[in-house]
């Protein structure tokens, strides 16, 4: 089961990357289409804000809409989706009268609640992944570090088939298409007018590990040759020369929105769940082992060199 801690303060750690030994700042243009896991969080951030102003206790709160004080945090933690009628109690409640305000709230209610485009892959998704997807629709900056598979949003159809069949082996040929094309849907954030930095690291095995074979893995490091032609991508690789590195214990991803409101969130993928990280010593923590990776990585514009090299050397057509 997913553990979302959505954060409070809406503070974040200093927003830093690395490029060939240098501590690098990834500026944040432009904010993306926020999906209904974002607006659900911004929502109950507001209503937090507006409960505490007015003295109103979560007890309180709960009575007023025929809930609990529990109903009460998991919508101002943004968990659950939110029924106009209980909004609309709470903000008389928190003494908002201003009738733009009401609306503005209310629609974020109505909004709030619009299933996501991946809502129709509900019979091949997971629970604890749906949430992933409204955070990584909405995100600004996304940045990750894999050390087994290349990224999600940086696969090809074949190779997504062939690492989806490693924990789905008596899934039927249509399932697999199933899963395969929620994985390419996904790589459509990357192509809209607005896209958001993506900024990857992949550890050496990643390229090394034949996956699929040699056709398969010469025409994904084709793609990620091509994907570093792309603006708002950067791809370094941490070769197996820099010997043991900071994130040497498994793969994650740190996600940045353009909202001020929002933290950042780390996401750690498990076998059948996810971890979302938002308290301030983690974020840091975890913000500090990227900084490290990305000073222990080739820089990037070496890299599109060691994928061709890679590629020639492991998978000669």
């Amino acid at each position: 089961m997913a553990c979302l801690l959505v954060g409070r303060d809406g503070t974040r750690p200093g927003q830093s990357g690395c490029e060939g030994g240098q501590v690098a700042t990834v500026p944040v243009e432009g904010g993306p289409t926020s999906g209904p896991t974002v607006l659900r969080m911004l929502l109950g951030g507001q209503l937090r804000r507006l409960r505490e102003g007015a003295g109103v206790s979560r007890e309180t709160a709960g009575w007023e809409i025929r809930s609990s004080e529990s109903k009460i945090s998991r919508m101002e933690l943004g968990r659950v989706g939110f029924k106009e009628r209980d909004v609309a109690d709470l903000l008389t409640l928190y003494g908002v009268t201003d009738a733009d305000e009401r609306e503005a709230l209310l629609k974020l209610a109505r909004d709030a609640n619009s299933p996501g485009w991946w809502h129709r892959y509900g019979d091949v998704l997971p629970a604890w992944f749906q949430a992933y997807l409204g955070l990584e629709a909405a995100a600004a900056l996304i940045r990750t570090y894999e050390v087994q598979f290349v990224p999600g949003l940086l696969q090809t159809a074949a190779y997504a088939r062939e690492v989806i069949l490693l924990g789905h082996r008596s899934a039927s040929a249509a399932e697999l298409d199933r899963r395969v094309e929620l994985r390419m849907q996904r790589k459509e954030l990357l192509r809209r007018s607005n896209p958001p930095q993506l900024w990857a690291v992949l550890d050496e095995a990643a390229l090394r590990r034949p996956i699929g074979g040699t056709a398969v893995m010469r025409e994904q490091l084709d793609a990620l040759i091509d994907a570093t032609a792309a603006p708002h991508v950067r791809l370094q690789v941490v070769p197996f020369s820099a010997g043991g590195h900071a994130a040497a214990s498994g793969a994650f991803s740190i996600l940045r929105f353009g909202d001020a409101d929002l933290p950042d969130i780390v996401y750690i993928e498990q076998l059948t769940s996810a971890i979302y990280l938002d308290k301030r010593d983690d974020l840091d923590f975890y913000a500090e082992a990227m900084e490290r990776l990305c000073v222990e990585a080739a820089p990037p514009e070496r890299t599109r060199e060691m994928l061709a090299r890679l590629r020639d050397e492991l998978y000669p057509a």
